[in-house]
């Protein structure tokens, strides 16, 4: 072996340090190269969002003509308070900008809600639209996407969710067929929470008297009266989950020994 200071050593170690310098350098063009990228996919994202916005706009327009007057009224009363109180509070400059992005974000949030109606509005009365608007539930809720019973030959079903309210039922399709899928329902309930004295709610969806439209189905299930807590919730949710799954009947002209199985649950 080579002694330390030998010429051969101090070569091989100027080859290492040349080396671990081409690996720095190349290290450093490929950071660059990630931040170019980067910068010109900026302006592509930002494109992105507002032709978002242009066609949220314009789906909503087409249910809703008056969209573009209920976003401005939004804006100029949004922009004229704030505007006003901070210009009487500091000065008008300051009032003009701050008041800029509120009445923005006014003319915004008026997109949002209007948006919302009108999508409800495209899903109703289609099979499974309830199941939709459950899904807009934000936390402290728990809904179940696959209906707790159903009538094949209607589309008629009924939905659960679980809340600090108790537990919700709620229907889909405003027949006489839902209302008996409900009283099944019920009872098939009622054994399982008498002893924790957890309240069951209907609501039914629908038009008509007594009904409730898809659009204002969240707004009342909020505003039922609260009797769990969280822990409660998630308690009742487990124990209703670890029921058996009522399966529909086999619809009618089709042979049951013919089905093709299912090879997967088979397997295990």
């Amino acid at each position: 072996m080579a002694p330390a200071d030998s010429p051969e050593s101090q070569v091989s170690s100027r080859a290492d340090a040349k080396a671990e310098l081409k690996k720095l350098r190349a290290r450093q063009k490929a950071d660059q190269k990630e931040k170019k990228a980067r910068k010109k996919a900026k302006p592509s994202q930002k494109e992105g969002l507002f032709s978002r916005l242009k066609q949220v706009f314009s789906m909503t327009r087409a249910h809703d003509p008056n969209i573009g007057w209920w976003m401005a009224l939004a804006f100029l009363v949004a922009f004229g308070v704030v505007a006003l109180l901070v210009g009487l509070l500091l000065n008008t400059l300051t009032g003009v900008l701050v008041g800029l992005p509120v009445g923005v974000l006014a003319a915004m949030f008026v997109m949002n809600r209007r948006a919302e109606r009108a999508a409800f509005a495209r899903i109703e009365g289609r099979p499974g639209a309830a199941a939709a608007v459950l899904g807009t539930l934000r936390r402290g809720w728990v809904v179940t996407e696959e209906p707790v019973a159903m009538d094949q030959k209607t589309q008629a079903a009924v939905f659960r969710a679980v809340g600090r309210p108790g537990l919700v039922l709620v229907t889909d399709g405003g027949t006489q067929a839902v209302r008996k899928l409900v009283q099944k329902t019920r009872k098939r309930f009622t054994p399982i929470l008498r002893d924790t004295g957890v309240p069951i709610h209907v609501i039914e969806t629908g038009n008509g008297d007594g009904q409730v439209p898809l659009p204002k189905l969240t707004k009342e299930m909020k505003k039922l009266d609260k009797s769990l807590s969280k822990h409660e919730v998630s308690a009742l949710e487990k124990r209703l989950a670890a029921l058996p799954i009522s399966r529909p009947p086999v619809p009618h002209g089709v042979d049951p020994y013919r089905v093709r199985p299912d090879r997967k649950a088979m397997r295990g």
